[in-house]
């Protein structure tokens, strides 16, 4: 008998890793990539309808999204996400509750406003806790700056709304001056804080948890001129 340390490499069965024997979950139509959009992303194609469609960018887990799909159906709604992980979080949700008028693209968020979404064709962009970056090195990477300014007055339509919420209050008056300041956007006055009536009762999983520790949340709203 031949010990098996001895035995040819053919007859001994391969080692299947999880990853393997547990494949991702197919999450589709609730989770695609901007790659699965060679051509763009297109409103009436992926929905079926030609209901207003607003962007929730960088959605995390999809608390946002979630809500606002059961509170609106008549508006479609598209959470982007570069956190795949996370963004398949949220798909799951759209999944479980069975929303059909939300998705969740995973990809960089000034790829799609720059190249994948068509001009002109969103209602509404929300923009709720983008990371602030604390580091002064790496302040460069934060979502807002003149140029994301530029790639939301692109996407939005005229009349189109601009929702952003932090609980930075430096990074909110960067916020503030840069929207403040572009020719295309007019201030408007942003809804006051209002008492949850449950704990899934908050904008976004971050202003919850945000709210619970005490921190003022700062809040702002601009239409497209």
């Amino acid at each position: 008998m031949v010990p098996p340390f001895l035995e040819p490499m053919s007859s001994i069965e391969p080692v299947i890793s999880p990853m393997q024997s547990n494949p991702p979950r197919d999450l589709s139509p609730y989770f695609r990539t901007l790659d699965d959009f060679p051509d763009g992303l297109n409103w009436q194609e992926i929905f079926g309808n030609d209901n207003p469609v607003e962007l929730d960018i960088g959605c995390g887990r999809g608390l946002f999204t979630v809500s606002a799909a059961k509170a609106h159906p008549e508006t479609n709604y598209v959470g982007i996400e570069l956190d795949y992980k996370e963004g398949r979080r949220a798909a799951a949700r759209l999944l479980r509750n069975d929303l059909k008028n939300a998705r969740i693209v995973g990809g960089n968020a000034h790829d799609a406003l720059r190249k994948w979404i068509a001009e002109s064709s969103v209602a509404a962009a929300h923009v709720y806790f983008p990371d602030p970056w604390w580091k002064r090195k790496h302040r460069r990477r934060r979502i807002f700056t003149d140029e994301f300014a530029d790639l939301l007055c692109r996407v939005v339509k005229p009349d189109g709304l601009i929702h952003s919420w932090t609980d930075v209050e430096e990074y909110f008056e960067v916020i503030r001056a840069l929207m403040d300041h572009h020719d295309q956007f007019q201030p408007l006055t942003a809804p006051s804080e209002r008492a949850p009536e449950h704990d899934m009762d908050y904008q976004t999983s971050f202003e919850r948890k945000k709210r619970k520790l005490g921190c003022p949340i700062y809040r702002g709203l601009w239409r497209r001129k």
